[in-house]
């Protein structure tokens, strides 16, 4: 029997999963080509990943990409004359567009799977109401640009507010109008519920996974640290401002506290294309910037804990899952853990001092081991991609669906809860 033809539209290509975004839209990828032949539309952003087009024919019965270049933010611009936000010129393809409309003409394609809100204008109207449409939107985007004004100064201030307020009245208009809007975790989905409350019905959450099998922690991983047992680490694309954000603060304002009460520890951050700012960081004493390494699981094996001081963060971060799944404890902020609400004894640190002394405190007890095996065990029954995925057919209206119910947006203390990502 021939599968049923299925339109997956993503703003990156979802290849190789070494991002948060990818590893979320390549693992759905994934699950959906087992019941569906994929007709993938996406962009690429890193001349790198062109490289993985046949790896991704693997799951698909047809893939077209399409580069972005540094002319897509100025056609971004065009915003302003139109009204609308940022994202949307940024994404606009005439060529996407007509291979969009020739796929469902010529497949018959009854169902669209899109990936990031950006991408939901090549199937949104009239044209395409007899479609059966679900958007991941993964995070509530539009409250990322609302926390990044806060902290910016004019005209950025005035730009990310403008652009959080346009998002937000697109967001609202998509989820009005598709079958099914997801979120990366029951934080998020509630958040939007809030701002988009006529939608409420058709709102839900799908949690993040982590491949546990890969993320083994029993292997015996070459040690690239210099000889101490006390290193603390972060691991993320170091390009990212979020991310630059924390670790600059957790090196400048958290580290020094650290280091007068444990001379012997070191910060490691962990992670592809640096910023100058946080290459500048290694300036500090025991601070080592590694730029970009092949496989993250040594530094992750061999640390003594993973820190995630992140002030600005949307959903689930997939750094602070993948550390769990080592076996590894996470000192964190209340941002970083938003939707990784289960473990009750992992240490959440907003302030610069009660961040240092949950370091320290796990530096020098013998607390680690026993939190550590506690995140692990959290990872493998509530953050499992097989089982996370399960719900993914009946959104998609081949089954009866489950949004509304407690299965799916219920608490997320549940396996499977619908109503996450970044690095």
């Amino acid at each position: 029997m021939t599968k049923p033809a299925l339109l997956f539209l993503a703003h990156r290509i979802p290849y190789p999963p070494n991002k948060g975004d990818k590893i979320r839209s390549f693992n759905l990828l994934k699950a959906l080509a087992k019941d569906y032949r994929i007709f993938l539309g996406a962009f690429v952003d890193d001349r790198h990943d062109w490289q993985y087009e046949s790896e991704l024919r693997k799951y698909c019965t047809e893939v077209m990409l399409l580069g972005l270049d540094n002319k897509q933010k100025y056609r971004a611009f065009t915003a302003f004359f139109r009204n609308e936000a940022l994202s949307l010129p940024y994404y606009r393809n005439s060529r996407l567009q007509s291979w969009v409309r020739d796929k469902i003409s010529r497949e018959s394609i009854s169902r669209v799977f899109v990936y990031s809100s950006a991408m939901a204008q090549y199937v949104k109207g009239s044209d395409f109401e007899k479609l059966h449409r679900v958007i991941d939107f993964v995070d509530v985007d539009s409250e990322k640009w609302r926390e990044y004004s806060l902290r910016r100064r004019w005209p950025m201030k005035w730009l990310y507010q403008r652009e959080a307020e346009k998002l937000l009245e697109y967001d609202r208009s998509i989820a009005k109008e598709f079958d099914a809007s997801l979120f990366v975790s029951s934080h998020e989905a509630a958040v939007f519920e809030e701002l988009a409350p006529e939608s409420k019905s058709h709102i839900g959450f799908i949690n993040n996974g982590v491949d546990s099998s890969y993320f083994d922690p029993e292997p015996d991983y070459e040690n690239h640290y210099t000889g101490s047992s006390k290193v603390m680490v972060f691991t993320g694309a170091m390009d990212y401002w979020a991310n630059i954000d924390a670790v600059t603060w957790f090196a400048e304002k958290v580290f020094p506290v650290i280091l007068k009460n444990v001379p012997e520890a070191e910060f490691y951050i962990v992670g592809a294309r640096p910023s100058d700012k946080v290459k500048k960081l290694s300036n500090y004493d025991n601070v080592h910037v590694t730029g970009a390494v092949k496989d993250i699981r040594p530094y992750l094996a061999n640390a003594a804990l993973a820190v995630a001081p992140m002030r600005i963060a949307r959903g689930v971060q997939n750094k602070v899952l993948e550390a769990m799944a080592m076996a590894k404890p996470v000192v964190a902020t209340a941002a970083a853990m938003e939707g990784i609400t289960q473990l009750k004894d992992l240490p959440i640190c907003n302030d610069s001092g009660t961040f240092a002394q949950a370091c320290i405190n796990l530096l020098v007890s013998g607390d680690a081991l026993e939190l550590g095996a506690k995140g692990r065990q959290l990872v493998l029954t509530e953050f499992n991609w097989d089982q996370n995925l399960v719900k993914l057919e009946s959104m998609l209206g081949d089954k009866e669906s489950s949004l509304g119910s407690d299965a799916v947006q219920g608490d997320s203390s549940a396996s499977n809860g619908v109503g996450e990502i970044a690095l």
